[in-house]
């Protein structure tokens, strides 16, 4: 982005020193924290931030270092202009002020086998199809039976229903101080459990062999499909689905939800210099909020940022950008994943997270995994899960 932003401002007198930290092996948020900490010539003046950690930036133990976009003079009126989705401006606000906006857009569809579709269904229209796995987990669990009388799973692991649940919970993990478990989010056991007990999946855990041998029709039985934003066709499954691509089709899911994203913010000392405040802002507004062809979301859109090569196609923050922007995708046959992305968007909700996510979800998908392989009851799972929770985040349940 940087080089991109060089290559079409020649006359932006700035230059960019990046440092790169890789958010695996919980490396990254220590590093910007210790960064942001002393302060001085060495401390970001941008700093990014992804969707499992954001809220420490924006609303919790280290949003004091994040400026203002209005002090940036970055205003609402330049948001609601660009068709931002309203899940990324809560996530990235506190108090009603504006601190960071992401540039991708994570709203999540239902990505579903064509071929399968028209076996089971009698047609692979994704108006159609959306009808019958949604709305509601109801609807779903009873595509799923019809899909396993012919032999097919419905989805690869019970992580394929994680994320639309996680994130379309009416409560995040933490309400008050206290560990707080959403009905929606405690369902997910039950939920869980039913795919493993009807064998309704293959039972295998996402990022790992067997769930990418699912994408591209290898796995022990056909699997329907996925849930996920525009990034999961896009640089997961593309590189994965081999003969299925093409296979695949896009429609709204059973449930509104987002998955990922990363988040851009400005140190609130860069206020203090004019240059300096000038620069990070432009910079930060073509990133996250200009809608022009020569904005970095036009290009990120259209898979040109580039020239002369056919990139990466990828769903926006803005709407705006989208609605004007080439979304056909090969991998699903050619239909413009805009026209479902946008709307999967605005039903995202950005009110259920926390700062402790990355950390709480994993555990409670590791007891959910030990109640549905049977090592132990619900209550168990559920105490036990608490009581992790407990002990490496010193947080009380209710």
């Amino acid at each position: 982005m940087t080089t991109k932003y060089i290559a079409t401002h020649p006359d932006a007198n700035v230059e960019f020193k990046t440092t790169v930290v890789a958010t695996t092996d919980g490396a990254y948020q220590p590093a910007l924290d210790q960064a942001l900490s002393a302060g001085g010539k060495d401390a970001p003046d941008i700093y990014a931030a992804e969707a499992a950690f954001v809220l420490k930036y924006t609303q919790g133990d280290a949003s004091s270092f994040a400026a203002n976009y209005a002090d940036l003079g970055l205003d609402n009126t330049m948001v609601q202009d660009a068709g931002i989705a309203q899940y990324s401006i809560d996530i990235g606000s506190k108090g009603g002020e504006l601190k960071a906006l992401a540039y991708q857009a994570t709203g999540g569809a239902f990505i579903y086998r064509r071929s399968i579709a028209k076996d089971v269904f009698g047609t692979d229209d994704p108006a159609t199809v959306k009808n019958e796995v949604g709305p509601g987990w109801d609807k779903f669990f009873g595509a799923a039976a019809k899909l396993k009388a012919k032999g097919y799973g419905i989805v690869s692991g019970d992580g394929d229903i994680w994320h639309a649940i996680e994130n379309s919970s009416d409560k995040g993990w933490i309400v008050d101080g206290k560990l707080h478990i959403d009905p929606k989010r405690e369902q997910f056991l039950d939920l869980s459990k039913k795919l493993k007990d009807n064998g309704y999946h293959n039972d295998t855990k996402d990022w790992e062999e067997g769930w990418f041998a699912d994408m591209s029709g290898t796995g022990s039985q056909p699997i329907f499909g996925f849930f996920g934003p525009a990034w999961l066709i896009n640089y997961v499954m593309n590189g994965q689905v081999k003969d299925t691509n093409g296979d695949w089709a896009v429609t709204e899911p059973p449930t509104g939800f987002f998955w990922g994203g990363t988040w851009l913010i400005g140190n609130k000392d860069v206020v203090k210099n004019d240059a300096k405040r000038a620069a990070v802002a432009d910079f930060i507004k073509w990133v996250t909020l200009d809608t022009s062809e020569t904005g970095l979301q036009y290009y990120w859109a259209n898979g040109t940022m580039k020239d002369g090569e056919k990139g990466t196609k990828d769903t926006v923050a803005s709407s705006v950008v989208m609605s004007k922007s080439n979304g056909e995708v090969e991998l699903l046959g050619g239909q413009n994943m805009f026209d479902v992305f946008v709307p999967a968007n605005a039903n995202a909700t950005g009110k259920n997270l926390s700062q402790f996510d990355e950390t709480i979800n994993s555990l409670w998908r590791g007891q959910v995994r030990e109640y549905t392989a049977g090592t132990k009851n619900r209550d168990k799972a559920i105490a036990d899960f608490k009581q992790q929770v407990k002990d490496q985040l010193q947080i009380d349940s209710e």
